[in-house]
């Protein structure tokens, strides 16, 4: 292997590791541990800095256009390749939490596709965009009353402005 595929693993590795340990913390707040959630955060932040760095390194951070691009080509990827095929072996293997979680992802990707491409149209506009705390859709400018890919009220929508 080479160095940039240790990046990549790296990468990998430090971004999983960052989510997971959000997941830990949420889970330790949950059962009153706030030391130990305190503790999962703070490694989660570290973990994502080790990402970054190293995303740099590889030269995977690039102009904002190219940035968008390679957002398009990624999301489009999820809803178009990967998510369909999940959701196909989650069915046959009767697995109907994953099932429901592959179709909210594949869902919400597409939102995500489309707001890249208007931004990729247009990058100096100033938008906010509204995020859904159920399945991550996205919709620009408000909240919707309600998710349209999960059906979650505007309540559960938060303006990352």
């Amino acid at each position: 292997m080479s160095t940039q595929d240790n990046l990549k693993t790296a990468i990998a590795g430090e971004s999983q590791a960052n989510r997971k340990y959000l997941a830990f913390a949420q889970k330790a707040d949950e059962e009153g541990h706030k030391g130990v959630a305190k503790l999962f955060r703070a490694a989660s932040e570290a973990e994502s800095l080790h990402a970054l760095n190293q995303l740099r390194i590889a030269g995977l951070v690039n102009s904002t256009e190219e940035n968008l691009k390679a957002a398009i080509e990624g999301e489009t990827y999820e809803f178009t390749e990967m998510y369909p095929g999940f959701i196909k072996e989650a069915t046959e293997e009767n697995h109907t939490a994953a099932k429901i979680a592959f179709n909210l992802a594949s869902g919400a990707e597409k939102s995500h596709a489309v707001l890249y491409k208007k931004a990729l149209e247009n990058p100096d506009k100033d938008t906010d965009y509204y995020y859904c705390g159920v399945c991550g859709y996205i919709n620009e400018d408000f909240a919707p009353d309600k998710c349209p890919v999960c059906g979650a009220p505007e309540s559960k929508f938060s303006n990352i402005g």
